[in-house]
């Protein structure tokens, strides 16, 4: 959520600057802004709404030529969307700029403070009061830029990544982050500041990942140099090839990034289990776990944190991880976990789930595993993230940047991986036989080539699209390993087409829900050959009887469910434990069709951010 772009070198600024508020999009947002300075004087537009808005409003309000400049795209914490709110912001002298992601927790005393000795504030963010303490700081202390950002942020709480600029010594910028991310792109003779590297992936393949806690002064013709907020003290930042080319990041003849994203999954799914999964050998191969092998299989539980779709594939992962490694798991929703006081040990395994890696409540529950003496795993789709960094060990998706703004083949890729290691405990304990370790091997080998045959359900859940459009609610029900799956598939059709949608276990309908069902009521079951398939036709056949009108997600040449449903979809047959990698590219589907004929936006729903980097 909100998005940085900066630029300082040798090109036009405003283009790039644009141009990277565009690739940011999909983080979620409400307003925009620019600051360009021209050599001269600071030039600088905002307004409330999109990229598109704000390139208007520019070409009217503003030159835009010069070779230093900052952009913003916010999503309102303090203060309503409207232009004043909108980033960047000036300090009261007007000679500093700047852009914030994150939330000063601690603004309203400051801002009291700086009132008492004469500023003036005139937007109700916690962004102003931060570039006023900054001012405040400079003037006191008499000092340049970099030690009064550093100064002013050791007075406050909160979390950010800032990006700041002042006009009296315009060949500097001075970025910083705690808790946000923050990536600068070095190229020869210039920099690129934003949050993360899609909007400089054309310029260079070359990134600092600030940490937590550090800042970088980033000036022209010089080297840049990071130190630690707290004590000033050097760093020497780790230089990154980063790993995504321009390509991944644009939409390749695809109405929108979310469908091109669907249609991926075949190719990412293979991505993530090239080089680990040999299953002519009867080998899975994963660093991360195989040098940790011995915390793995002496854990006493396995906990799983994670939020929203990654928190959807913890829980299929607890079911594969119990039933082939028969250890223990939890699933745990990150911002709960972190504050209920979770009883943690040192002979406990953490999982953190997060598909950008940035997780602002999955960092948290991190933090506080590690503290209490727990070994912590991540799995993550973003190199050099936060949790990549923050985390013991871990394994990479390889999804490649995933732009919409509801999760698909994260989604896919991070079963894929956890899968793998629960396929690799179940080895090293000898919980399955030999025989059934090879075969899941082999069938999760030949799954992209099933998914590629499930994305072609593509016309047929367009039909049934067109037909429960303007459906007020629906209901999802699975069992067993497709119950996680029926959650996941009604979070999609809520985040992006507005419909309320819950999805539960199919045995628990009786327990409240059935009294939902009617002829107005659209009922979407997994209900796949393998599994708990007779009781699910038992589930099926009460709903039919109250007059629910069923779509069913069906293995190919089923027919008892055929004849019980109104709409069917038919999906290549796999393994029970494998079938969610199938079961939800219908749902996928089906979700994104009925959004975009209820003129929905896709890629960017309303209210929603693609990385939650604030509580």
């Amino acid at each position: 959520m909100c998005g940085i772009v900066g630029y300082i070198g040798y090109r036009e600024a405003y283009p790039i600057v644009i141009k990277g508020l565009k690739r940011l999009e999909y983080r979620g947002y409400d307003s925009a802004g620019v600051m360009i300075y021209d050599g001269e004087a600071v030039k600088l537009c905002k307004t409330k709404g999109k990229v598109v808005d704000l390139e208007e409003r520019a070409s009217k309000e503003i030159t835009t030529n010069g070779t230093i400049g900052i952009g913003h795209t916010r999503w309102a914490t303090h203060g309503v969307p409207n232009d004043v709110n909108s980033h960047p912001h000036l300090s009261n002298s007007g000679d500093l700029v700047i852009i914030h992601n994150g939330i000063i927790e601690n603004y309203a005393p400051l801002k009291v403070e700086l009132i008492k000795r004469g500023y003036v504030f005139h937007s109700d963010t916690d962004t102003e009061v931060l570039v006023n303490l900054i001012e405040e700081v400079q003037k006191n202390e008499n000092i340049k830029l970099g030690k009064a950002v550093q100064i002013a942020l050791n007075q406050v709480v909160g979390a950010y990544a800032i990006a700041v600029f002042d006009k009296k010594n315009p060949d500097e910028i001075v970025a910083a982050r705690l808790g946000s991310p923050l990536a600068i792109g070095i190229g020869e003779g210039e920099y690129f500041i934003a949050s993360d590297a899609s909007p400089f992936i054309e310029y260079t393949s070359n990134a600092v990942y600030l940490e937590d806690g550090e800042m970088a002064n980033i000036r022209l013709h010089k080297k840049m140099k990071v130190r630690k907020i707290q004590d000033d003290s050097l760093v020497d930042p780790y230089i990154q090839e980063l790993q995504m080319n321009l390509e991944q990041i644009e939409k390749g003849g695809y109405d929108h990034f979310m469908l091109k994203e669907i249609y991926e999954q075949p190719n990412v799914i293979k991505d993530t289990y090239r080089g680990r999964l040999h299953p002519n050998e009867g080998i899975i191969q994963m660093a991360g776990v195989e040098d940790n092998l011995e915390k793995f299989l002496n854990a006493d539980r396995i906990i799983i944190v994670a939020c929203g779709t990654s928190w959807h594939a913890g829980l299929v992962a607890e079911y594969i991880f119990e039933e082939f490694a028969r250890i223990s798991v939890e699933v745990e929703y990150a911002s709960e976990f972190r504050y209920r006081n979770p009883i943690i040990n040192s002979k406990d395994v953490v999982i953190a789930i997060s598909q950008s890696g940035e997780t602002a409540d999955t960092m948290a529950a991190i933090k506080l595993a590690k503290e209490n003496g727990a070994f912590v795993f991540g799995v993550c789709n973003v190199v050099g993230s936060s949790i990549s960094r923050e985390t013991h060990a871990g394994a990479y998706t390889h999804a490649g940047p995933e732009i919409g703004v509801a999760s698909t083949k994260a989604f896919t890729t991070q079963i894929t991986v956890l899968t793998m290691i629960a396929l690799r405990l179940a080895k090293a304990k000898g919980t399955l036989s030999h025989s059934d370790f090879n075969r899941y091997l082999q069938e999760l080998e030949l799954i992209p080539e099933k998914v590629k045959e499930a994305l072609k359900t593509n016309d047929r859940a367009k039909e049934i699209a067109a037909e429960f459009k303007d459906a007020p609610n629906c209901l999802y029900l699975g069992r067993g390993y497709n119950f996680p799956v029926a959650l996941e598939g009604a979070l999609k059709l809520k985040e992006i087409s507005y419909i309320h949608a819950e999805g539960y276990p199919a045995a628990e309908m009786k327990h409240g829900p059935i009294a939902l069902i009617d002829d107005q009521m659209p009922v979407i079951v997994i209900a796949p050959i393998q599994g708990h398939y007779d009781k699910i036709v038992s589930n099926i056949q009460e709903i039919k009887s109250r007059s629910g009108r069923i779509i069913a997600v069906v293995t190919k040449g089923d027919t008892q469910v055929r004849e019980l449903a109104d709409y069917v979809i038919e999906i290549p047959e796999t393994s029970d434990a494998l079938s969610p990698l199938i079961t939800t590219i219908p749902l996928q589907l089906l979700s994104y069709h009925i959004a975009v004929m209820r003129e929905c936006n896709v890629d960017q729903p309303r209210n929603l951010a693609k990385s939650v980097t604030v509580e």
